[in-house]
């Protein structure tokens, strides 16, 4: 069980994003409380400035610390610093370093799911292709980092170089690409617990020199696990597209993550229906192989609308130029990709 006294040390060894001093050297940890049969810690801080994305930083590293310090559970309260206290190390705050967390332009985007298997990691390679096709500048991080399967779906044999202390994504079709994939020998399993992989998303967003981007994609794990989580703390802004079947079950699946998005103040851009049905290219007749409605229903039940369905089709493959999930632009699905992004390129420029 932790002690006050070691959740103080833990909690004021970290930096208040603004003044860049120690919690500790601003006397900025007002409160702790421990609940010993829960092992719930729960602390409250003080900041420069509440509502900040940098808040939302130092909060994932407070939660982070003390759940390698031992804690089950970490509860966070904010308040303001006193304004004595800030004048008296505000001549020690440098001028505020741009990043992709506090970036003004960078629209982020993140595709969902609540199962695996419904093809989420193929709808956001070709979507990110599709804005890439309309001028658009785009990243995408594979945040699936248990099952990345995004630099394997691209083609991408490239690795990321360092550049000084910035990782340097991987382009591919006018995408820029970070993985873990990029980071594991042999396909190796990743055996981590949640605390890493928040590490790792953070890794992502400001160890990586993005640029300027229009648009940043996030392939977000199935489910509603610690990877989603972390990303609806880390990014407030985030808007979300849920990807389904049209199989009842699934689209029930499906509404979780949705809900989870609504209840974090995430808006729901739109549903995308994959595998939406089988046309005969001989007949032209549509088999409706795993039933039908469940976008609409999904759709519905978000508050939001259906913003393409896909069929079954395979793309057409370039021994050349390999990548095994991009559709072609003139391809039928590619087409149809090309449709969703546009789609999304308004609804974020209302």
């Amino acid at each position: 069980m932790l002690s006050e006294t070691r959740i103080r040390e833990v909690v004021g060894s970290l930096k208040e994003p603004f003044l860049h001093k120690t919690l500790a050297e601003l006397n900025a940890i007002q409160e702790v409380k421990i609940k010993e049969e829960k092992n719930h810690v729960s602390v409250k801080v003080q900041v420069a400035r509440t509502g900040t994305s940098e808040q939302l930083q130092l909060q994932t590293q407070i939660v982070n610390a003390l759940k390698e310090a031992g804690a089950a559970s970490v509860g966070i309260r904010f308040d303001q610093l006193p304004e004595d206290v800030m004048a008296a190390h505000r001549h020690t705050e440098p001028e505020e370093e741009k990043n992709l967390l506090n970036s003004d332009k960078t629209k982020f985007v993140a595709i969902a799911s609540g199962k695996g298997g419904v093809g989420k990691s193929t709808v956001s390679v070709n979507l990110a292709v599709a804005l890439a096709r309309l001028g658009k500048k785009v990243g995408l991080i594979d945040a699936d980092i248990y099952g990345f399967s995004v630099p394997d779906m691209m083609g991408i044999t490239k690795r990321p170089v360092v550049r000084g202390e910035k990782i340097i994504p991987v382009e591919r079709f006018g995408v820029q690409v970070i993985s873990m994939g990029f980071f594991v020998e042999d396909n190796a399993p990743i055996i981590w617990r949640g605390p890493m992989l928040g590490k790792m998303l953070n890794s992502f967003f400001n160890e990586v020199e993005w640029g300027d981007i229009d648009y940043l994609l996030l392939d977000l794990p199935p489910g509603t696990g610690d990877v989603a989580l972390d990303v609806h703390t880390m990014l407030p802004a985030c808007k979300e597209i849920i990807v389904t079947t049209p199989h009842p079950t699934a689209a029930f699946v499906a509404a979780r993550a949705g809900a989870m998005a609504l209840r974090t103040e995430h808006e729901v851009l739109g549903v995308v229906e994959n595998m939406a049905y089988f046309e005969s290219k001989v007949t032209g007749e549509k088999e409706y192989v795993f039933g039908r409605g469940g976008g609409d229903k999904l759709a519905e039940e978000l508050n939001t609308e259906v913003l393409g369905r896909l069929p079954l089709d395979q793309p057409d493959w370039n021994d050349d130029d390999f990548a095994p999930s991009i559709y072609q632009e003139d391809h039928r699905l590619g087409r149809i990709y090309n449709e969703i992004a546009e789609k999304v390129v308004n609804r974020l420029n209302k």
